[in-house]
């Protein structure tokens, strides 16, 4: 489960990128995380990460405080953030994977195990041990995924993670989210693409300016404004 209080993020010279924003998300549910470019999305995943540390307010992951217990929670996050950040060319798909079981301290047997799952639900085994250097966007997004939860985490953090992508490429990238939430893992996704939203999330949390100003289940959210989620989201940003 994740819990997020009064989560406040300010930067130097005053800016304010999340401003006291208040959310659960559920074991075997996905959380969206809508908004434009510079709303607060990805800041606000960064701090759940532990990789911004939170100015005001707390985050809690299965109940550890993500300022005052980040290794506790890095043991227990998988998270995804630009892609192809991290993967190592010259290294095959395999090992890059391999690296990070090791970091995550994984045993020999879990790690390859675990490996060749992922590679099998994320249509990478014909490529597995070949160099990254020379693969399409699409292929290193699926080992920076397969990366992010070879330790198997219980709660997983996705940033945009289909942006980019070819149609079938994206498609398997949905059907694997929507697979680890049947696995009862808790998912937060960040998005600004609202079809994609709508296919993966079981509610949404709309954020402007750092703020959040709508949330609630899908179905929910368009009988009380009678409306899709797209104009929904369209009229309260314009606010």
């Amino acid at each position: 489960m994740i819990e997020a209080k009064n989560l406040t993020k300010r930067f130097k010279k005053g800016v304010t990128a999340v401003d006291g924003i208040n959310f659960k998300a559920n074991d075997g549910e996905i959380l969206g995380l809508l908004g434009e470019n510079g709303a607060g999305k990805t800041t606000t995943l960064r701090m759940l990460a532990t990789m911004l540390k939170i100015t005001e307010g707390e985050a809690l992951i299965n109940g550890h405080d993500v300022n005052k217990e980040a290794d506790k929670v890095r043991g227990e996050i998988g998270i995804l953030f630009g892609g192809e950040v991290g993967l190592y060319d010259r290294l095959t798909a395999r090992e890059n994977i391999k690296y990070f079981a090791e970091l995550n301290g994984m045993s020999k047997e879990e790690t390859n195990k675990s490996i060749e799952e992922l590679a099998k639900n994320l249509d990478m085994t014909e490529y597995l041990d070949r160099r990254v250097g020379k693969f399409s966007r699409g292929m290193k997004q699926k080992v920076a995924i397969a990366r992010s939860i070879v330790h198997n985490p219980s709660v997983v953090l996705f940033d945009e993670p289909t942006i980019g992508l070819d149609v079938t490429s994206a498609k398997i990238v949905q059907d694997f989210i929507l697979k680890c939430k049947s696995d009862g893992r808790t998912i937060i996704f960040s998005s600004h693409t609202i079809p994609e939203i709508e296919k993966l999330c079981d509610r949404i949390v709309i954020i402007h300016k750092g703020k959040i100003v709508e949330e609630g289940k899908l179905k929910e959210l368009e009988e009380k404004y009678n409306n899709s989620i797209e104009e929904i989201f369209i009229n309260l940003i314009a606010k």
